[in-house]
């Protein structure tokens, strides 16, 4: 009986350890190692992450990821200090009521996630109404003014992610005098750039026409300096 007992215990651990070992090649091996083959060969550009580069060959980032485009601060050591738009560039979703962190410094979001307060909130309606003031002073020029009822909603209002990289053809375009202005260039060639880099719905129908705000401001970038 002892004799029974201890062989079936060694062959249930051999068992056992077979297992692992061919679990352990399967699924931690070879599994692994066909999907990254398969990724890097048909689709390199978003298995990598879905980086864009500029002019030079550096990564600016991730065509899936927002990011803000802000001065440097008055002081670096001052972590109150509210971040002012550096207005040279187009300026992406605000992403308010999420944190802030260490990690992530070109869009500082501590978590993934909306703000998740009602439309008669009153944090989220001074936010709006604070944001609105915001676009419609920072984008009007001595030639160009901008109407209130003129600001998108996208505008004034975060993503479900607080992480979209896209904003609308018309906060796009709303931009377009002041990104002139600042950058010295013609209106109707930052118009153009817009125009150029504004992706329709999805076969037709799917979704909304968008601007990714990172590929255009790589291209106004390249304008500038070319």
């Amino acid at each position: 009986m002892t004799n029974t007992s201890v062989d079936n215990t060694v062959r249930l651990f051999g068992a056992g350890l077979r297992a692992l070992l061919v679990l352990t090649l399967v699924c931690g091996v070879l599994y692994p190692l066909a999907v990254t083959g398969i990724a890097q060969t048909l689709f390199s550009h978003r298995a990598n992450g879905s980086e864009l580069g500029d002019g030079g060959g550096d990564v600016v980032g991730s065509s899936l990821i927002g990011q803000t485009y802000d001065l440097p601060k008055r002081d670096p050591d001052d972590a109150g200090e509210t971040a002012r738009p550096d207005l040279r560039w187009f300026q992406p979703r605000p992403s308010n009521g999420l944190g802030t962190n260490s990690v992530n410094t070109r869009y500082s979001l501590i978590l993934s996630g909306a703000t998740n307060r009602s439309g008669d909130n009153r944090d989220l309606i001074r936010w709006v109404t604070k944001a609105k003031a915001a676009v419609v002073g920072d984008n009007s020029t001595a030639s160009y003014r901008v109407k209130p009822a003129d600001v998108p909603a996208d505008a004034v209002t975060s993503s479900g992610s607080g992480l979209d990289p896209h904003i609308s053809p018309a906060y796009a375009r709303l931009q377009v005098h002041r990104v002139a202005e600042r950058n010295d260039l013609p209106v109707k060639e930052v118009e153009g750039l817009v125009a150029d880099h504004t992706t329709d719905r999805l076969l037709g129908f799917v979704g909304e026409p968008r601007v990714n705000v990172l590929a255009l401001n790589t291209a106004l970038r390249d304008l500038t300096l070319g």
